[in-house]
């Protein structure tokens, strides 16, 4: 079995000030290092700077080939909300089916979902994932689409099997 190493990136400028515990970031580590096809090799809480997001994805893919990045926080309409700004610089393509389907699951339970922002994309080989930044919305948006994301992945390697074969 393939395991796909994944980097989670919390982005809050209070959780970076110490003045808030990051519980979605821990909930997303917790959730990828339960599951056999994915290991965490990286961990990190920043402010929502969109110089450093952008530099600390590029580099987690470029320098560590990283390849799935979660990133939690920012991707609202505050204006310290940068996150897909961010990704949207460093991003070869992107893939809107994922943001749509969470989108979808989050209208399902508020609709609130219609403020997020929140893309996926590629670079080189690595898929980049944002997430709300409440516990509560990025489990659900991280359950909407993670029975797609080992797939994904596999194709994004290089995978020859077939689309509609499970792997």
């Amino acid at each position: 079995m393939t395991s796909y190493s994944v980097g989670i990136l919390t982005l809050s400028d209070k959780g970076a000030r110490g003045e808030r515990e990051d519980t979605s970031g821990a909930m997303l580590k917790a959730l990828f290092s339960g599951m056999d096809e994915y290991r965490v090799v990286r961990y990190l809480l920043i402010a929502d700077d969109q110089a450093l997001i952008a530099e600390t994805l590029s580099s987690w893919v470029d320098v560590e080939g990283i390849d799935l990045i979660i990133t939690t926080g920012g991707t609202g309409v505050s204006p310290s909300d940068r996150t897909p700004e961010a990704t949207r610089m460093v991003i070869e393509r992107e893939v809107p089916g994922i943001a749509e389907a969470m989108r979808m699951a989050s209208l399902q339970k508020t609709i609130q979902a219609v403020w997020s922002r929140a893309m996926a994309g590629i670079r080189k080989e690595s898929l980049i994932v944002n997430l709300p930044g409440s516990e509560k919305a990025a489990r659900e948006n991280i359950e909407a689409v993670l029975p797609a994301l080992a797939h994904g992945l596999y194709k994004l390697k290089g995978g020859q099997a077939d689309c509609g074969v499970l792997v």
